[in-house]
């Protein structure tokens, strides 16, 4: 196991462990449970309950297939009382925002929202395990939590764009963060109803779009949450479409590679760079040393041949497309230019639902269409789709003609991180006693594995000017002494003694640290102690390079 690993499967126990911890005080659904469901059918203003229904405790279920392995299981859940409701919108041409919210009969005082992927469009039911969660354990539900979730104010369906909502202002801004606020002020509502008083805690949980959900929350609502789990955030939104639709149109006609050739390619990575860290067991532990190491053109076909054991000359200028950094012709709002290339290995990863190597995200099993077909990458459906209907805003557009420009992007501002108000995500004073983290002290920490390949790229880049923000941090703070401590553990000097300091002042008062919410967010790949203000600059950091970013409270009652 590498070291990133380790650290991950560490902050996963922990993630574990905060949701299986004791409540502060629970509660319980009256004894005629289902007379308090049914009662909460209703409503009035824009929020409607639909039905509520007493669900019987179920069993665990396993499939033999599913569109990811934890797609495969359905967890064992106790007694509740499932609610599905919608929230009208204020424009009558917008689809209203459907959620569900479960509420267990032995709640422990806490919930768990869970976040979306991909464009949405499909409601989240709150019921299955959350992102990364491990397989063997309860879920949160089954542990008592009230869990719920929403499709993000619209509904895909059969034979349509996914991002067709886009369209309408309303929608889209749903989609960007209103909808998850919507849907969380509902649920408080629900449980004050049901249980008669408001949640001890409140959690949100989401990968990939969820992930970028998470982040939005904690920028946008500072105030709604009292932890965060976000596991490969989409940040950087807008030119992870632009990079993806690029690197969809160099593979348009000759640049397309079959399957059999991307073998080839994946083949001819580990050959170059699977023995450099001393042992041959098929994995590329230095990606970022192995790109530089690896040249597409040795599989150049010889002149005048063609077929599945070499590349055609457009077929490399195709992987060199997708390796290579994208460069907007302006500085977007954060003051980002660029999206970074894909780096090598994992090319012949087979595709297992939305997850997998080159054919499930960059090449599908066709060539690229117009309009894209399910046939196609994730990536183009994605990024074309979203050149379409998000920026250009014309379903009709040639996405080969298109051309970025500035005014473009203002209809996606709702996901740029500087489309919003920073005033009420400044940091407070650093807390003298540990009563005063009651009023939500918040900060950032970094957790980098110290000398990381994505450490040294980052530093690089920093010195040739690009990726300002979180990467200058990490120039900045280059000398500082780099310690490889416990796995877990934040290495920042700074955020390290604060932690230490904490949680010697919680356990002296066993009063302050019940109501501690004091919290603290690892990544693996930077060295940069923020306020939460600066949560903006985490933009900036490619989402493309697996960087996982976890928010877990720091003492939890």
């Amino acid at each position: 196991m590498t070291r990133r690993s380790a650290i991950l499967c560490v902050l996963l126990v922990a993630t574990a462990a905060a949701l299986g911890a004791n409540a502060a005080s629970a509660a319980t659904l009256a004894e005629d449970a289902d007379t308090v469901c049914n009662g909460l059918i209703g409503g009035a203003g824009a929020v409607k309950i639909d039905s509520a229904t007493l669900q019987a405790p179920s069993q665990l279920a396993v499939t033999e297939r599913g569109p990811t392995p934890s797609g495969r299981i359905t967890p064992a859940n106790p007694a509740f009382c499932k609610v599905l409701g919608h929230i009208d919108p204020a424009d009558p041409k917008a689809p209203p925002i459907k959620f569900q919210v479960n509420l267990p009969v032995e709640w422990n005082g806490r919930s768990v929202q869970y976040g979306g992927g991909g464009f949405n469009g499909v409601l989240i039911t709150g019921l299955g395990l959350p992102p990364a969660y491990p397989f063997d354990k309860p879920s949160p539900l089954a542990r008592g939590f009230v869990t719920y979730g929403t499709d993000s104010g619209h509904e895909s369906k059969p034979g349509e764009p996914p991002q067709l909502f886009a369209l309408n202002d309303e929608a889209f801004e749903n989609f960007a963060h209103r909808a998850y606020k919507k849907v969380r002020d509902a649920a408080v509502t629900l449980m004050e109803r049901a249980y008669g008083k408001k949640p001890e805690k409140m959690y949100f949980m989401g990968s990939s779009e969820g992930g970028r959900e998470g982040l939005t929350m904690a920028q946008r609502y500072p105030d709604d949450f009292d932890g965060i789990f976000a596991r490969v955030p989409v940040i950087n939104w807008v030119g992870l479409q632009h990079a993806g639709t690029r690197s969809g149109l160099a593979t348009m006609g000759d640049g397309w590679i079959n399957p059999a050739q991307v073998k080839l390619v994946a083949d001819a990575v580990r050959a170059a760079c699977d023995k450099t860290d001393g042992s041959d067991d098929a994995l590329v532990q230095d990606p970022v040393a192995c790109k530089a190491a690896f040249k597409v053109e040795t599989l150049r076909c010889a002149s005048g041949k063609t077929g599945d054991q070499c590349l055609t000359d457009a077929q490399i200028k195709a992987v060199n497309t997708l390796h290579a950094t994208y460069k907007f012709p302006f500085a977007l709002a954060n003051g980002l230019d660029d999206y970074p290339g894909w780096g090598v290995s994992g090319e012949d990863t087979p595709a297992i639902g939305p997850t997998g190597g080159w054919i499930a995200w960059w090449l599908g099993t066709a060539p690229p269409a117009q309009p894209p077909a399910p046939s196609n990458g994730i990536a183009w459906i994605y990024g074309a789709g979203g050149i379409q209907y998000v920026f250009a805003r014309d379903p009709k557009l040639d996405v080969t003609t298109y051309k970025p420009r500035g005014t473009q992007g203002a209809a996606a501002r709702g996901l740029e991180p500087d489309g919003f108000d920073r005033s009420r995500s400044r940091p407070l004073p650093r807390p003298r006693r540990p009563a005063d983290h009651a009023r939500a002290h918040v900060r950032l920490c970094a957790e980098p594995l110290c000398g990381h390949p994505l450490f040294r790229e980052c530093r690089a880049q920093a010195r040739q000017g690009r990726n300002r923000g979180v990467c200058a941090a990490l120039h900045r703070a280059r000398r500082r002494p780099c310690r490889l401590r416990r796995a877990g553990q934040c290495r920042h000097a700074e955020c390290t003694g604060r932690l230490g300091r904490e949680r010697q002042g919680a356990r002296r008062s066993r009063s302050h640290r019940a109501k501690s919410r004091g919290a603290v967010v690892c990544d693996i790949a930077r060295d940069a102690a923020v306020p939460l203000a600066g949560l903006a600059a985490l933009q900036e950091w490619p989402g493309d390079r697996g960087v996982e970013l976890h928010l877990r409270a720091v003492r939890r009652t």
